[in-house]
């Protein structure tokens, strides 16, 4: 099925009620429309991106950085969205522009029980780093560390 022009662009203020929604349709503890209109205020530390087909928003990635180091702090897909190339179309257009930005890695905590979500990161060949023990609640579970680095300059792994 072809969906003809889909976008991925930087979140503007208007997107902050759309996002919100969409962040409590697949968070546990969702964040308000005042903390996301807040991080798309702040172009210098933080970066959100929507992907938007026909004008409606299908989701969005959230990446905060500091210097050369990037953390990814969401992915999430409207669920009718999912499997159809949404996460991949945004972490595609992330990684571009975190090499744009300077920066030498991407690092996302992920739920070892979501394996769709290990499967999409994976694929766009991030690698388990670490463990954070009890780092989820509700329920509670560890969080994978993964990391995907964008630039190869022998520097030492985090």
């Amino acid at each position: 099925m072809s969906r003809g022009t889909v976008t991925v662009a930087p979140a503007v203020p208007g997107d902050g009620a759309e996002l919100a929604r969409l962040e409590a349709a697949c968070f546990a503890h969702p964040r308000s429309e005042a903390a996301l209109r807040a991080e798309i205020a702040q172009p210098e530390r933080y970066l959100l991106l929507v992907c938007k087909w026909q004008g409606q928003m299908e989701g969005y990635i959230g990446l905060e950085y500091v210097l050369d180091e990037g953390y990814i702090t969401d992915l999430a897909v409207f669920s009718k969205y999912r499997r159809h190339g949404v996460g991949t179309a945004l972490l595609r257009e992330l990684e571009r522009r975190g090499r744009e930005l300077g920066l030498r890695f991407l690092t996302l905590e992920v739920r070892p029980s979501n394996a769709a979500a290990l499967g999409l990161y994976r694929g766009m060949g991030y690698r388990e780093e670490g463990r954070r023990r009890d780092f989820y609640t509700d329920p509670r579970e560890d969080a994978l560390l993964l990391t995907k680095y964008l630039k190869n300059d022998n520097t030492e792994r985090i």
